[in-house]
């Protein structure tokens, strides 16, 4: 089963971010071959500018892994992180962001989360597509119901990230920076 989770840092925790750095890649490690995405969210449009949270995409047995695995998180243990957004996905893409084409680097790449409103939407691939990293359904743990859609792409700007979702199908849609993570090779 695959599951989408976002940690949301609590403002002000950069600095306990960076302490905690090597326990939080050591924890993903035991994760390795479970992750098809991850990496941090950035205030502004680079990754240069402060975290604002954590991406993991990964396949575990049942939503109590997936629980374990977001909640044992030792930036989440230390307080890093104000909030918590655990929710099954369908890897629509069938590959890991190691995959994307497009390589880990280069261009400007964004999380697109959309909080579903009704009946689904956007569940087949958008059109032009070559800049998709991650795409798939948010449900809810038992796979049922909709409740919305999370992408990772490569794009010109946060408009244009924005526009892979149809807006008015979404109670809300955000769009943060986003770096592919993972220890530096």
């Amino acid at each position: 089963m695959e599951f989408f989770c976002y940690h949301r840092d609590r403002p002000g925790a950069a600095a306990l971010r960076d302490v905690l750095l090597e326990d939080h890649w050591s924890y993903m490690d035991r994760y390795a071959a479970e992750l098809i995405a991850r990496g941090p969210t950035f205030a502004g449009d680079g990754d240069h500018e402060p975290p604002t949270g954590s991406v993991h995409i990964v396949d575990l047995p049942d939503p109590a892994a997936a629980r374990a695995f977001a909640f044992d998180e030792p930036n989440f243990q230390a307080g890093v992180y104000r909030d918590v957004l655990l929710r099954r996905w369908r890897n629509t893409l069938g590959r890991t962001m190691w995959d994307f084409p497009g390589g880990r680097t280069g261009g400007n790449r964004y999380l697109v989360l959309g909080l579903g409103a009704g009946e689904p939407a956007d569940l087949a691939l958008p059109a032009g597509r070559d800049g998709l990293i991650a795409y798939g359904p948010l449900l809810c743990d038992d796979g049922d119901a909709w409740l919305g859609t999370a992408a990772l792409v490569r794009a010109a700007g946060p408009g244009e990230a924005g526009a892979l979702l149809t807006a008015d199908r979404y109670a809300a849609v955000e769009v943060h920076s986003w770096a592919a993570g993972g220890r530096p090779s």
